[in-house]
């Protein structure tokens, strides 16, 4: 009995984060239409309830309902395992991701995390690296050459912006001393990472845009020349799990930035709560991911392997040595 309430707050906290993650996309997919319409010059939805936000609703009505079609060609085990594949490892990543500083309720220290790792940022860049897997597995069972192009394209992007990704977080963890999220979120009080690492920033979010397979770095899913690429044969729920997994790793790298370079919960203005404050950054971010969507132009293949591999590469590098020069 001791035992259960010892972890009854650890089963709660995980309740909650699973629940608003499960709910995140309906609210985001409706932000980024009218962001869409607004940058395009229209309305957004406007029929599904006020300003059309009862239109996530209908849309997970309709992928709940939608038929579950399976090709019949194709590997239907794995063309199953798939999307569940994709979709874990964004869930996975939120055991180590803080939200701000222990608060107390009713009486209880309650931390804003599920753990506080030693090395929670290689533990969030090894378990993000995963999700490629559930693409692979999605293109090669599908049995179609549209799906299988868009899960080799996923693959040789990972290569060419994982590397770079990896490298342009070293600066930080020089900085902090530590690989610990609140020992980075805490090395910037006063001044945040910003300021002594704009170079690793730009790469880190760089790669994160193509971490997260949006425009410009879509490639993998390019309606354009693959339909829609590694899910062209999914439909109904089993397709809504790329789309959730998608999202959840906007979000995730929305925090990276604000915790990485952006003081996290540091640097609150008065009258602020501090959660509410990282919050809002991080609500930043994501309108950027998807301002980005709506404004550039998608790159060629060719073009996203040289970014990766003749820009974002030596510039992660230049910016260890820097980092390196400046601090010893």
């Amino acid at each position: 009995m001791e035992s259960v309430i010892a972890i009854l707050p650890l089963l709660i906290k995980m309740a909650v984060i699973v629940a608003v993650l499960l709910l995140l996309p309906m609210p985001l997919t409706w932000l980024e239409r009218k962001i869409a319409g607004h940058i395009q010059q229209r309305p957004g939805p406007m029929r599904v309830g006020w300003h059309g936000v009862l239109q996530p609703v209908a849309d997970a009505i309709k992928l709940l309902t939608k038929e579950d079609h399976i090709p019949a060609e194709a590997d239907r085990l794995l063309f199953k395992i798939a999307p569940i594949v994709a979709l874990v490892p964004p869930f996975v990543v939120f055991v180590a991701i803080p939200f701000g500083e222990p608060v107390q309720m009713f009486g209880t220290e309650v931390t804003l995390s599920l753990s506080n790792m030693n090395v929670g940022l290689l533990f969030i860049l090894a378990v993000s690296g995963i999700g490629v897997f559930g693409i692979i597995l999605a293109g090669w069972a599908s049995n179609s050459k549209y799906a299988v192009l868009g899960s080799l394209r996923s693959i040789a992007q990972m290569i060419s912006y994982e590397i770079p990704m990896g490298f342009s977080v070293i600066g930080v963890v020089m900085l902090a001393g530590s690989m610990n999220l609140f020992d980075i979120v805490a090395r910037q009080d006063g001044l945040w990472n910003i300021v002594y690492q704009p170079i690793g920033f730009f790469v880190f979010f760089v790669a994160g845009l193509a971490e997260a397979q949006r425009i410009p770095f879509d490639l993998p899913e390019a309606e354009g020349d693959l339909g829609a690429g590694y899910h062209t044969e999914y439909s109904g729920i089993r397709f809504s799990f790329f789309m959730l997994a998608e999202y959840l790793v906007v979000v995730v790298l929305a925090i990276l930035n604000v915790i990485l370079f952006f003081g996290g919960w540091q640097g609150t203005p008065p009258l602020v709560n501090p959660i509410l404050w990282f919050f809002l950054k991080v609500g930043f971010f994501i309108w950027v991911f998807m301002w980005f969507r709506f404004t550039f132009p998608r790159y060629r293949y060719d073009q996203l392997m040289t970014i990766g591999w003749k820009v974002l590469l030596p510039l992660s590098l230049v910016n260890i040595l820097v980092s390196g020069f400046f601090m010893f």
